[in-house]
């Protein structure tokens, strides 16, 4: 099972579409085929299945993007890449949590779950970079709060901003080294951009620009410092 958000961007892994520990996995085909995340590792096999269902041959895949180093999002890496032979792409201040598989950091303590290191390929250096496709680009937007290391992936197609913000919405723990007036200012940035669709890693995706600031501003209205309550 997927879904189709845009001609071009596919929902193919989640709770609901491929296991209860994934997050939302977006496939988006430029060309070649880029994967945002990948999931816990256990779903794998159905995210698969629904790449090929949605025609897209996973054998396509040349790049990987992990978007924070947490395990709901990272778990699976290791076999895309191995079956794939795609690069991997994440943020080099999350860079050592994944290349680690350190449990704390990445959650997997939380999950009940081993997680096997895997090399990133790509990293990403300071607060924005683009990676070219065969029909179109990606911009990669570093976005700390959740995670140091923490990126959106923007997407700009037929007049649309198509933003992929997968944990903007926390949570925010001292293990993740979480930063709240980090995080306030990347939600400042992301609103800035003005977005039609917000692709999310957990709640979903919303379809409008009003939907996508009422999103973030209702995160950010929940988590205001205390002297502003």
């Amino acid at each position: 099972m997927f879904k189709k958000i845009t001609s071009s961007v596919f929902l193919v892994g989640g709770a609901e579409l491929s296991d209860g520990a994934d997050c939302l996995v977006y496939a988006v085909d430029l060309g070649d085929v880029a994967l945002i995340d990948c999931g816990a590792g256990p779903g794998w096999p159905r995210i698969r299945d629904n790449l090929f269902e949605a025609g897209l041959d996973p054998a396509r895949i040349t790049t990987l993007i992990l978007t924070h180093a947490h395990v709901d999002h990272i778990g699976a890496a290791h076999l895309v890449k191995n079956e794939t032979g795609c690069r991997i792409a994440a943020h080099e201040l999350d860079l050592p949590a994944i290349e680690s598989g350190d449990p704390a950091y990445t959650a997997a303590s939380w999950y009940g779950m081993d997680l096997p290191g895997v090399e990133v390929d790509h990293p990403f250096h300071g607060e924005r970079e683009t990676l070219p496709f065969p029909s179109g680009r990606l911009d990669i937007l570093h976005t700390p709060g959740h995670t140091p290391g923490s990126v959106a992936v923007l997407l700009e197609e037929q007049g649309q901003k198509v933003l992929f913000g997968q944990d903007i919405h926390g949570p925010f723990d001292p293990a993740f080294r979480s930063d709240l007036a980090a995080w306030r200012r990347s939600m400042q940035m992301l609103l800035d951009l003005d977005a039609d669709i917000l692709c999310e890693g957990h709640f979903g995706v919303y379809r409008s620009k009003v939907s996508v600031r009422r999103f973030i501003e209702g995160h950010l209205a929940a988590h205001r410092p205390a002297e502003s309550k």
